[in-house]
């Protein structure tokens, strides 16, 4: 009878044990488990905040603040300067498009330049960027800066990463630029400067 309660006792006390057992290594799965999924979600993370996003910013305004009269033809009309950043690694050139849709006419094209080097980071005031001048509106093949007839208009300054350097010669039209580019564009952004001209006595 004795051997029987022994038996007993053994038979219990190894399923407890192996109940234990079986506990812990569910947890430690478990662990792994989320382990691996915080991992996985570190990876995606980590990869996106790699991921370079092209900004386009100006030491002479705010985006979607006034361009100082210095740059437009109330005063020098010298161009503003530029700073660029998060270039694609795969980018060939750079393309810089500033236009005006608010001219009564229809949209005024101030400054149209490409194949510009992608290592290319500031743009001093006053200053072209390397690059192919294309033609603006006004026949002008340098930066021409605002000047507004009626009211405040708003002033867009585009900014394309391609893998390409594109086939055209200087003086094209931006209207060319943008067809020759459209299935090269790597990255996009801009910056809008407003500016409205003074009432004059």
């Amino acid at each position: 009878m004795k051997i029987l309660y022994i038996l007993f006792f053994i038979i219990i006390t190894s399923v407890i044990i192996g109940s234990f057992i079986i506990a812990d290594t569910s947890d430690e799965r478990i662990a792994d488990i989320d382990k691996n999924e915080k991992l996985d979600e570190n990876i995606i993370n980590n990869k996106n905040l790699s991921m370079n996003t092209l900004s386009l910013t100006s030491h002479s305004f705010e985006h979607n603040g006034k361009i100082p009269s210095k740059h437009t033809c109330d005063g020098e009309g010298i161009s503003p300067s530029l700073q660029i950043s998060g270039v694609d690694s795969r980018a060939k050139s750079l393309v810089l498009i500033m236009d005006d849709p608010d001219a009564p006419s229809g949209v005024w094209n101030h400054w149209v330049k490409f194949n510009i080097a992608s290592s290319t980071a500031i743009i001093e005031e006053g200053t072209e960027p390397h690059g192919i001048s294309g033609i603006g509106t006004s026949g002008n093949k340098n930066y021409f800066g605002p000047c507004p007839p009626d009211r405040e208009h708003r002033y867009f300054f585009k900014l394309y990463s391609i893998d390409t350097e594109l086939d055209l010669k200087e003086g094209a039209s931006k209207k060319e630029v943008e067809i020759a580019m459209k299935e090269h564009i790597l990255q996009q952004t801009e910056l809008i400067g407003h500016y409205e001209r003074s009432v004059q006595d």
